[in-house]
């Protein structure tokens, strides 16, 4: 009895810890170029293991781009939740999806645009983003601690400015990174909601 019950803990637990050592490899190496096998070599599991995550690669780098936002959104919300100010609150949000998004390299972006169901993952926490942004500001604008500006004008400027970020268009302009590009866009927005 104890015995399968750690097997069971340990089953789960263990697939999540796979999860996040396929998370780090993915966003410094991205994963377009690795086989199964290689994914298998580098994280000393079988292929049996991986195939206990996913049917297929492409199942495995779906599951894996959603832990990477799951966790990235997570951490960001937590952030976020700390200043009462709520251009405070606006910074920390876009700050701490710049600090999430720094590990991730340019091949890690490169695949996720190349690969429709990761892209569909990456545009949709996308538009989650721009709409918290778009709540904060709603909210300051209620309370009075931010100036009069359009709710909805800055959280579609904020959409279509991750929007670029996201399809590397900001990067090929300026040569800024995405989480370089996402401290820009906090500075503006902040900056933009100043009291007069």
């Amino acid at each position: 009895m104890t015995t399968l019950d750690t097997r069971s803990t340990r089953g789960p637990a263990r697939r999540a810890e796979l999860l996040d050592e396929l998370v780090a490899l993915v966003l410094a190496e991205g994963f377009a170029a690795f086989t199964l096998d290689e994914l298998a070599r580098r994280l000393r599991c079988s292929k049996s293991t991986l195939y206990g995550l996913a049917a297929s690669k492409e199942q495995l780098v779906v599951a894996v781009v959603k832990r990477f936002f799951q966790r990235a959104t997570a951490a960001v919300e937590q952030r976020a939740a700390v200043p009462d100010d709520h251009r405070e609150r606006i910074s920390a949000y876009l700050l701490a999806v710049s600090e999430q998004l720094q590990p991730a390299s340019p091949a890690f972006f490169a695949d996720v645009a190349a690969f429709a169901p990761a892209r569909e993952i990456y545009e949709r926490n996308t538009r989650s983003a721009a709409a918290r942004v778009q709540q904060f500001v709603a909210d300051g604008l209620a309370a009075g601690t931010i100036r009069p500006v359009h709710a909805s004008f800055v959280g579609a400027a904020v959409a279509s400015v991750m929007g670029a970020i996201h399809r590397g268009e900001i990067t090929a302009v300026t040569g800024l990174d995405d989480a370089a590009a996402y401290r820009e866009l906090a500075d503006l927005v902040v900056a933009g909601t100043a009291p007069r």
